[in-house]
């Protein structure tokens, strides 16, 4: 039987001023300040609260939605009671799932956990909430992606945390989404793997993200840059920056380096927490005779090729001050060489001096080769010589 509604009406929505809300039914309809209109169920279905987000008016969504929403979660509710075999347990709920997953994952030596729980903590948890992991559908999926582009994302100006103003409003990226959507992506086929449910319940289909101009800097460009922090009162700068452009290793690798972990006789320095996993770095004759020397200047007993007694870690974690001033010294902008584009030149440079792309992959620690292709577009010139030395190969007559 259909429910009456005497609060949620069309006349008493449109009357609703800005931060006003109305209940009925656990369906919530709420006036943001912009205006805009937000529906949300709030229901119990066989023990479990579902709060969901529906939608906004001006995406279309309207109350019947909202209803059918809830008649969906009650119907698929009764018919999952008529399948199950007696004492099956109820489905993980997502925010069940995702604290489980975590811990599990941290038992498993998982990678890169502290950005998985914040995606998880910040986005997709206050979303999907209370909702059954394995009733997650494709659409739920594009509600997500939907609702992430209209969300403002922080900035970083001069190092503090801020959102910035209405008019000033940044929507989240699409490469910002897509590594939530690859958490996601991943707990589903943990939840798998590790018997929390018989199959993925959603595909998800992620941005394309396009290649974009990588920034990296010139011969010269590196010149002035390492002049500039072998002159910089910061001792850790020059060095950070030596091996950064001498190895592609990201910053986080660099400033972790362990002084047991490089072995000058392989020229190589083991990472064992890669991004795509443990691996042995190689670096350059030039870099493995800098190190002996730095590391053998460093105080006797300290692990820590950037030691800083006052870190929690034992070692430097940021270098973001001291770079940004060796980068204005050289007459770059700050704003656009940043600690990261050390590693974009490294790669691609190396690119562009014919070194073929396993090569590359194999010294950056990528893990798909489709990720190093990128830097193949950057400034066609080593493109062009491959094609005058096929020319010169065949000499063909006009």
């Amino acid at each position: 039987m259909a429910k009456t509604f005497s609060k949620l009406t069309r006349p008493e929505m449109r009357k609703l001023p800005p931060g006003g809300k109305i209940n009925e039914h656990g369906i919530t309809f709420e006036k943001s300040a912009s205006g805009d209109g937000v529906f949300t169920v709030n229901i119990m279905v066989d023990g479990q609260r579902i709060h969901r987000v529906v939608g906004r008016e001006s995406d279309g969504t309207t109350r019947t939605q909202a209803e059918a929403f809830i008649e969906k979660v009650r119907s698929d509710a009764k018919n999952d009671r008529l399948a199950l075999p007696k004492g099956r347990k109820v489905a993980l709920s997502m925010r069940e799932a995702a604290a489980k997953y975590l811990d599990r994952l941290k038992l498993e030596g998982g990678k890169d956990l502290k950005m998985k729980r914040q995606r998880l903590d910040l986005h997709l948890v206050p979303f999907f909430g209370d909702y059954p992991l394995n009733k997650i559908s494709g659409f739920d999926v594009e509600r997500y992606k939907h609702q992430r582009q209209k969300e403002p994302v922080s900035v970083r100006p001069r190092g503090k945390i801020i959102v910035r103003a209405v008019n000033k409003i940044t929507n989240a990226k699409p490469s910002t989404i897509n590594r939530e959507l690859a958490v996601l992506s991943h707990l589903f086929n943990k939840a798998v793997e590790w018997g929390w449910m018989d199959r993925r319940p959603a595909k998800i289909n992620r941005f394309s993200e396009g290649h974009g101009r990588i920034t990296y800097l010139t011969v010269d460009q590196v010149n002035r840059l390492v002049e500039c922090a072998k002159a910089d009162a910061n001792p850790q700068i020059y060095p950070f920056i030596v091996i950064g452009l001498e190895t592609a290793m990201r910053k986080s690798e660099i400033l972790s380096i362990r002084r047991e972990d490089i072995d000058l006789q392989r020229r190589v320095i083991y990472i064992p927490k890669a991004k795509a996993g443990a691996r042995e770095q190689p670096i350059t004759e030039h870099l493995g005779e800098f190190l002996a020397s730095y590391a053998d200047a460093l105080q006797p007993g300290n692990p820590w090729l950037f030691p800083s007694p006052g870190a929690k870690a034992g070692h430097t974690v940021d270098v973001r001050k001291p770079f940004r001033r060796v980068v204005a010294a050289a007459g770059l902008d700050p704003d656009q060489i940043l600690r990261h584009t050390l590693r974009h030149t490294a790669i691609t440079h190396l690119v562009q001096a014919g070194v073929d792309l396993p090569t590359v992959k194999r010294i950056s620690g990528h893990k798909t080769l489709a990720m190093v292709e990128r830097y193949s577009h950057q400034n066609g010139s080593h493109i062009q010589a491959a094609m005058n030395k096929l020319q010169a190969r065949f000499k063909l007559a006009s």
